[in-house]
């Protein structure tokens, strides 16, 4: 079966002239508003064929059969080793008694199918009904994998079934830190929960490619869980492993379990809960599990937790713009709201493009872009000539070459993606579903809305506008701070008048369009105003909320490099 042949088993057609070409995905494209949208992407070369969709994500190769293997050994991943599993698998008299000692019952024993091998005891690691890799304790609780084996989350079959069975309920997962941990809620029969095969880190580190987390990959109709219950370890391991799943899953879903406090025992996890105090004891901790954050009023103990990883130093910080000066007056802060006004053509996108390209290079950052002014092709023109440091056309200075065209473009391919609606002007409900799928899936740290005005507008008709313009920004500010997103919009002034010396001054934060809640209630308010005839921009901060945390009010001034299509700070 030649390779066109075998695309077409994939249901994907293509055009056999072209190398690269984008065409219709066979497995999202019929769900779309627009079903003749071309969004996967085929390479064809050396008898192979590539094909990624930048819509779901699906991808894969195929290749011509008669091939050498070293023609495209490059495009091969390591392939998982099966485990190990002895025909006959029996559990021994010492680790029969141990589980019995540890609460855990014969009836749960045999359904999470423990054994013995070499003297250790095996939790094996079910995947689709097949084991794809096994834990092993030994008698001084030293913990190992299979060497290779396919990383995936412990009980995860269990949790699906739920799911499944109880199509009507929520759709809630339990994390624990342990394989003992689920064995302990399955004995008081919750199945709905799963423990990450690598257990918790020892600090939070918020990266989404921490292969700890890779498991997730195994299972990504997780991501659709609608109540997240954290009963991780009460230690800093497992606070930081807490942490780690409220960044992905988000604060608004995530509730926080603590372990009852007797006579001063201290009660590490949910085998220990069950162990001390009982089935009923540890099933009500798993009831009582609070919000994170709870709404309404709260007293100061129940911020514990929050209080405590601020004072160790386990938050986000304030980060570098990229800019030594304008850090002095302003740093990116994650989980705020942020405004950019200024005169129309001063440079608001151009100046902001840069900060973003700053973020992706100095810290790696990723984003979702929603600006729809600027077409997707010139935006990314725009970002490619900061990205090169030259001009993307053919004029006095340099041009990008060739090589570095498709160096940047693999760059920015990395670290941002773009929201286009085609059909309709979307609301800012469906901006932010669709930055929280890109923070669930691509591991986005910014949400960029450029302007505001192509935001719908479409409201109650009980509702004015300034009403609207509140109710966008905080689903904007709710949104930031339950997925830990630096969310930036850009806002135009209404009419604006001259001065006395025929100058239109750099407008005030009340001035932007349709309501004083852009002044009133955004964290950040920064004004970019240009000066044609020297050739400088200021960058003025009208409104920092923490005044000393990410900022203070003040100016600094930069100038535009046509040579290398960059702003650079101006000293003195």
């Amino acid at each position: 079966m030649n390779i066109h042949e075998q695309l077409i088993k994939e249901g994907i057609r293509v055009n056999s002239q072209q190398a690269q070409q984008k065409v219709i995905c066979p497995q999202c494209s019929h769900t779309r508003r627009n079903k003749q949208e071309p969004c996967l992407s085929v390479s064809l070369e050396n008898d192979m064929a590539l094909w990624h969709c930048h819509h779901c994500e699906w991808k894969g190769s195929v290749h011509d059969n008669i091939i050498s293997p070293n023609n495209f050994s490059k495009f091969k991943k390591k392939e998982n080793v099966m485990p190990f599993v002895p025909k006959k698998q029996t559990l021994s008299d010492n680790a029969y008694s141990w589980l019995i000692g540890r609460g855990i019952d014969p009836t749960v024993i045999t359904e999470m199918k423990l054994y013995t091998h070499n003297e250790k005891l095996c939790f094996p690691y079910y995947l689709d009904g097949k084991i794809v890799n096994i834990k092993y304790r030994s008698k001084d609780k030293r913990f190992h994998q299979e060497k290779d084996a396919l990383k995936c989350l412990y009980n995860s079959d269990n949790l699906k079934k739920s799911w499944e069975e109880n199509p009507d309920a929520k759709k809630r997962v339990i994390f624990v830190e342990g394989e003992m941990d689920v064995l302990s809620l399955m004995q008081i029969g919750i199945k709905d929960v799963v423990s990450l095969p690598d257990g918790a880190p020892k600090t939070p580190k918020f990266d989404m490619k921490d292969k700890r987390f890779s498991a997730f990959e195994q299972t990504e109709w997780i991501w659709e869980a609608e109540e997240v219950i954290l009963c991780t370890d009460d230690d800093e391991a497992g606070k930081a492993l807490g942490l780690e799943l409220i960044h992905r899953f988000g604060r608004d879903i995530c509730k926080v379990v603590s372990f009852p406090d007797y006579n001063d025992t201290f009660i590490k996890d949910a085998n220990e809960c069950l162990v001390q105090h009982g089935e009923e004891t540890l099933g009500m901790a798993i009831a009582n599990a609070r919000d994170f954050p709870i709404e309404d009023l709260h007293s100061a103990v129940e911020y514990k937790d929050q209080i405590q990883n601020m004072y160790d130093g386990n938050v986000q910080k304030a980060i570098s713009t990229g800019f030594e000066k304008l850090d002095e007056i302003y740093k990116i802060m994650p989980c705020t709201f942020n405004l950019i006004t200024g005169i129309p053509n001063h440079g608001k996108s151009n100046f902001l493009d840069q900060i973003l390209l700053n973020l992706a290079e100095q810290q790696h950052w990723k984003f979702l872009i929603y600006s729809p002014e600027h077409s997707t092709p010139n935006h990314i023109r725009r970002l490619l000539e900061k990205r090169c440091r030259k001009p993307f056309d053919i004029g006095v200075y340099e041009r990008i070459s060739q090589e570095q065209l498709n160096s940047g473009l693999d760059f920015l391919n990395t670290h941002f993606k773009f929201l286009e609606a085609k059909d309709d002007i979307p609301t800012i409900d469906y901006i932010l579903q669709k930055a929280k799928a890109s923070k669930q899936r691509f591991g986005i740290k910014g949400l960029v809305i450029d302007p505001f005005n192509q935001v719908s507008s479409n409201r109650d008709a009980h509702k004015r506008e300034d009403e609207h313009i509140r109710d966008v920004i905080a689903k904007c500010q709710q949104f930031a701070r339950n997925h830990d997103i630096w969310v930036c919009m850009v806002a135009h002034p209404h009419k604006l008048h001259r001065n006395d010396a025929g100058i239109i001054p750099p407008p005030d934060l009340y001035q932007v369009s349709g309501s004083a809640h852009w002044a009133n209630m955004a964290d950040v308010g920064l004004v970019v105003h240009r000066d044609f005839e020297n050739n400088s921009t200021k960058i003025i901060t009208k409104k920092i909320r923490e005044q000393g945390v990410y900022g203070d009010i003040g100016q600094r001034e930069f100038t535009f490099n046509f040579r290398t299509r960059c702003y650079e700070q101006t000293y003195g």
